[in-house]
């Protein structure tokens, strides 16, 4: 493992353990040369999916760019990094789950907004205005008004 800040391959493992339900080893790295400490995860590579987009257009699917919106859905919450991560898995233990080689992006639309309802109202609020492009206060305040009444429900 090359180290983030001097380059050099000669790292040693300080610390291991699983997360993510089992999914993923998180190690603690140090150099050998500087000293410097980093983190790294250890993931089951797992086919790859494609996006098929709205367009019809596909790609690959890309672990950084969901992370990335789950990120900007969560600023100023009192979720964690490592909450986000959990997020993220889930997610794509929902989208592997599926059993498809090809999954369109409505659906890993959905699985996200599905996981961030279970898991932080605010994240998923922020998430679904985007994704769902509200065009006006009616149809955000109708968003909002379900979340009230499943909450109310569970209560």
């Amino acid at each position: 493992m090359r180290c983030t800040q001097c380059g050099t391959t000669e790292t040693k493992v300080i610390e291991s353990r699983e997360s993510s339900e089992g999914e993923c080893i998180r190690r603690r790295r140090e150099c050998i040369s500087c000293a410097a400490r980093f983190t790294t995860y250890e993931r089951i590579e797992r086919p790859q999916l494609v996006v098929v987009k709205n367009n019809g257009n596909r790609q690959l699917y890309n672990r950084d760019k969901l992370l990335a919106g789950i990120v900007r859905a969560c600023e100023k919450t009192s979720m964690t990094m490592v909450d986000i991560e959990r997020v993220v898995d889930k997610i794509e233990e929902r989208l592997y789950g599926l059993g498809e080689a090809e999954v369109p992006a409505r659906k890993v639309g959905e699985a996200a907004m599905e996981v961030l309802a279970e898991t932080n109202e605010v994240a998923y609020v922020r998430f679904a205005s985007v994704y769902r492009r509200f065009r006006d206060i009616a149809s955000f305040e109708r968003e909002l008004a379900q979340i009230k009444n499943q909450h109310l429900a569970q209560n």
